[in-house]
This record gives C-alpha cells, structure tokens and sequence, in this order.
C-alpha cells in the first residue's frame, strides 16, 4: 500500500529528500559524515596498531595484521546483507510506502542478530584453521589465534550496528551513526590503553576493546531507530521475519556479500603470498594496508551516497536523475581519489614510522605497497561508484559476477601465472595485480549500466 511521500528535510540528523533539489550538494552533505565515520573507525582500528607496535612489539603488529584480510572476508560477507536491507529501505522511502518501509526494518534486526550469533561460532570454532589457510608465519600464530577469538564476541553487535546504520542512511540520517561510532570509538580507544598498557594484555587487550565497542555502537543504532517518529522507527514487539522481506534483502544483499566475500579471498591469496616473504613485509603491509583505507573511505562514503541516491529515485521512477547521480558521483570520486592517493604516498614515511617506530625495513616494504595500492586508489572508487548505481537500481547480480571475474579472477589469475615467473616473483609484482583489476572491472560494470539504463530510459 502506497502513502502520501512524507516531507524530508535536507539537514544531517534527519530525513533526506535524495530525488528532488540540488543533487551535488545534497550527495556532499550526505556523504561527508560516512567518510568521517569511516576515517574516525579508522583511526581507532589504527590505534590499535600503534598501542600494540610501541608497547608490544613488531610480532604483535604482524600478529594482528595477519588476521585483518580473513576477518574482513567472513565478516564483510554477512556485512554485505546489511546493503540489502538499505537498498529495500531507500525504494521503500522513495515511493512512499510506509508499511513495507516498517516491515523492512522489523524483518531486518532478527536477521542481522541471527546472522551475527552464526559469525560469532564460526569465528571462535575456525580461527586456527583459517590462520593455516593464510600460512601465518609461525612466530605470529598463537597471537593472532587469540585475536580472533576474542574479537569475533563482538561480531553480533557489529552486524546489528551496520543493519541499523543502513537503514538510517537509507532515510538520509548520516550523522546519527557517526556519533554512535566516535562514542564507541573513544571507549575502544580508552580501553586499549587500559587493557594493554595496564593490565597487559597485549593483542587480546585491543580485541576485547575491540568487542566492546561494536556492542556499545550496536545498542546505540538501535535506540536511534527505537526513537524515530516516521516508518522507519523500531518497535520491539512488532520484531518478526517477513519471508518476502527478508528474500528481497538476501536478493540484493547476498550477491553484496558473496561480491565481498570474493574479494576478500582474493585478498587472502594475496595475503599468503604476502606472508611468504616474511614477518617484516607483513608488519609493512599491514601498516600500510591501514593507512590506505583513510583514502578510501571518503571515496566508499561516495560509492554509498551513489547506491541510496539510486535507490530512492528508482522507488521515484526518477531514471533520468540517476544519470545524473552516477555522472556527479564518478567526478567526486575521481578527485577525491587522485589527491588524497596522492599524499597519503607523499607522507608515508613519517605515518609508517607511527607503526613501526623501529624497523625501517618494514618501512620500506610498507612504501612500495603505497606506490602499487594508493596513489591509483581513484581507479577502485570509480569502479565501487558504478557497483553502487547499479545495485541502487535494485540489480545485484549482475556487479557481482562483474566484480567476480574482473576482481577476483583477474587477481587470482596473476598470482597463478604471472607472479609466479621468476621475472615477477616479487611483492611489488604482487601488488600490480590491484589496479590492474580495478581498470578491467570499471570498463565492464559501465558497459553493464549502460545496458541497464537504456532497459529503463523510457520509464523515466
């Protein structure tokens, strides 16, 4: 049943009308405080890094890294569930349906808690094994076998929080979540300095802080929806699995997560053959991979702003607009990737110093993943933009297998050919594969849109 589309207000905090108005302006006011949450997630997850590397050690910092591309593939596979729920929530928003607007998000927070409870078991049950998978080196494998367990407790509060937080930005609500998380932030930061410094608790002090913070930011989501006055407010007694909701956000959040989740594995590939040559091009790596993500963020908080404008104006029949959308997102993208690349590579040394106070050989591994990975970082924001208008269409799949052969394959298919020449076998070979893959897949996903918009040219 479809209601008269409420009034939004074009103000952070609140409701946002994403298919009328200024479109540029409306996208920076929505997309700055994803980034901010995600460059402030970042800087937690970053003190982490340099507690454990100043007060514990380069073993640590190698032990923690390590375990980063594995956890990133299982979690960011349930995660990609999440991007279901806030594409359903936006198409409901954008056609004023307030009845399935409301099912979407009491269908959603069961689903979010059953899946985190399911990632939780399969953290705590396979952690060694998917530490052999990785071939850690073993002078790490005890620690990070610790930092696994102890972080994925907090694996339920993470999903309820990114559900929650989809849902808010799919009603235009961007800041709400950048407070929750800077709050749970602080507290994970106190703690690790409690935890490590205190009571010395080395890698499993900062992941129990770790666990903490996600459930604090979990509780804090969830009391924003509990308060909400429109369609999208949470009440818990009306908490039920819609079997028709729930298929649509597995349809489009499934192939976000499986999407994901391959490249994840492809990372892990990666990451092994990164391990291969040793503890100090880990510790390089993992200090660096860290201070890549403060690049990419804003460019993701773009790739998110593409994906909800998308959906609210295709749940408008809007089709022109989306041109529009895609056209304004591409450019912000593209800038804000080339310079923030850039100097990220620019200042590498000294933030590399930050994690490795004393091994600059580390350093210099940390460097040349910098040069292959950062300064063409803008060719991954370019190539999410497009993922992201084609899933705000409602079409999952298709960027998915896209993203599959263009990513994954392309990636696995270096390391099993080319990296392995004796020419090529070597870490800056390795990181090659990154940009060369994100080109390839930028080319195809816009041939996919093309084809997709000209299906709904007509309809606009």
């Amino acid at each position: 049943m479809k209601t008269e589309k409420p009034v939004c207000l074009f103000r952070m905090g609140d409701s946002m009308d994403m298919s009328s108005g200024p479109l540029l302006g409306k996208m920076i006011v929505y997309a700055v405080p994803i980034a901010l949450s995600g460059q402030l997630q970042l800087l937690f997850n970053a003190a982490d890094l340099v507690v454990v590397g100043r007060y514990s050690g380069a073993l640590s910092v190698a032990a923690i890294g390590s375990t980063n591309v594995m956890i990133n593939l299982i979690v960011n596979f349930f995660i990609g569930f999440s991007v279901g729920a806030g594409i359903a929530a936006a198409q409901a928003i954008g056609a004023g349906d307030r009845e399935r607007t409301a099912k979407i998000v009491h269908t959603a927070v069961p689903a979010a808690l059953f899946f985190g409870l399911l990632l939780t078991g399969i953290g705590l049950l396979g952690n060694r094994w998917f530490l052999r998978l990785l071939g850690t080196p073993s002078d790490v494998v005890a620690l990070a076998a610790v930092y696994m367990r102890l972080y994925f407790l907090g694996t339920a509060g993470t999903l309820l929080y990114n559900f929650g937080a989809a849902i808010l930005r799919a009603a235009g609500d961007t800041l709400r979540p950048l407070v929750y998380l800077t709050i749970a932030g602080v507290l994970n930061l106190l703690l690790n300095l409690l935890f490590v410094l205190v009571f010395q608790m080395d890698v499993s002090g900062v992941a129990l802080a770790t666990a903490i913070s996600q459930w604090l930011s979990a509780v804090l989501v969830l009391r924003a929806l509990r308060r909400r006055q429109d369609a999208c407010r949470l009440e818990p007694e009306k908490l039920s699995v819609d079997l028709r909701i729930l298929r649509q956000i597995l349809r489009v959040g499934m192939p976000a997560g499986i999407q994901s989740a391959m490249f994840s594995i492809s990372n892990v590939i990666i990451q092994a053959s990164v391990n291969s040559f040793g503890s100090l091009v880990t510790s390089g790596a993992a200090a660096a991979g860290s201070l890549e993500g403060f690049t990419w963020l804003p460019m993701n908080a773009i790739y998110q702003a593409s994906m909800y404008f998308t959906g609210q104006n295709y749940g408008a029949g809007q089709f022109d607009r989306i041109k529009r959308i895609y056209r304004t997102a591409l450019a912000a993208v593209a800038v804000t990737g080339l310079c923030l690349g850039a100097g990220m590579y620019l200042l590498g040394p000294k933030l590399l110093s930050l994690y490795l106070p004393d091994s600059p050989e580390a350093i210099a591994y940390g460097m040349m993943r910098l040069r292959f990975v950062c300064l063409p970082y803008m060719l991954a924001g370019i190539q999410d933009v497009m993922t992201g208008v084609i899933r705000g269409m409602g079409h999952s799949l298709e960027p998915m297998l896209i993203s599959v052969f263009g990513i994954c394959g392309i990636r696995m298919l270096w390391v099993a050919t080319a990296f392995q020449l004796p020419r090529f076998h070597n870490v800056g070979a390795l990181y090659f594969s990154y940009p060369l893959s994100w080109a390839i897949t930028f080319v195809l996903q816009s041939i996919c849109f093309a084809l997709l918009f000209r299906r709904y040219r007509g309809r606009g």
